[in-house]
């Protein structure tokens, strides 16, 4: 066998053992910041609701539920994207991000309006209970914000024809990897804070 079909041959191995991407590991590093934090904000809150149990009775399930829906669907568009750019599909991929965005808009007005309601119900930022609502929530809140500001880059990005292929996939997947991680903890803030009473 020759020196040159044995180099190829580990090109290819190496080239299927999967390197993880530095911008890959840059966003997991920073997922696991991000769940540092979140943990603090959900140990917190859960030791105050503990102690104010009728304000937290005057949460909306029903919203939070309907909200809940539309941020995890949100996750499933970014993934057909994700697949869609992969498969050389531009369009379709563009279909699916706005999709994700507008699920995502959506998510943030269903939570001003759970938000005015409590205020409204008296759960305001000077009860110890309200304060820890309001942190965690709009903690959670400003993040999927980010994520939609982020989103409008892609966008622009893919209008522009900078993401045209599987070749720029990598920054639609890193936006996914954070998307991903705004719907997980929001199932853990959901199951905790409107669920187990």
């Amino acid at each position: 066998m020759s020196v040159t079909s044995v180099a190829s041959q580990q090109q290819t191995h190496q080239g299927h053992s999967g390197t993880l991407d530095h911008r890959k590991l840059g966003m997991w590093l920073f997922i696991g910041s991000e769940v540092m934090f979140f943990a603090g904000f959900i140990a917190a809150f859960v030791h105050f609701k503990v102690l104010n149990p009728a304000e937290s009775a005057l949460l909306d399930i029903p919203l939070t539920t309907v909200n809940s829906f539309l941020l995890l669907t949100s996750s499933f568009t970014v993934v057909s994207a994700l697949a869609a750019i992969r498969e050389r599909a531009v369009r379709r991929m563009w279909h699916f991000l706005i999709a994700t965005w507008f699920l995502g808009a959506a998510f943030l007005m269903g939570q001003a309006l759970e938000f005015s309601k409590l205020f409204y119900e008296g759960v305001t930022l000077h009860s110890v209970f309200g304060c820890t609502f309001f942190s965690v929530t709009g903690f959670h809140g400003f993040h999927v914000l980010i994520g939609l500001l982020w989103l409008l880059l892609i966008l622009v990005k893919t209008f522009r024809r900078k993401i045209a292929g599987p070749e720029q996939a990598m920054q639609v997947e890193i936006f996914g990897l954070y998307w991903h991680f705004v719907d997980v903890v929001w199932i853990f803030l959901f199951a905790v804070i409107y669920l187990i009473r």
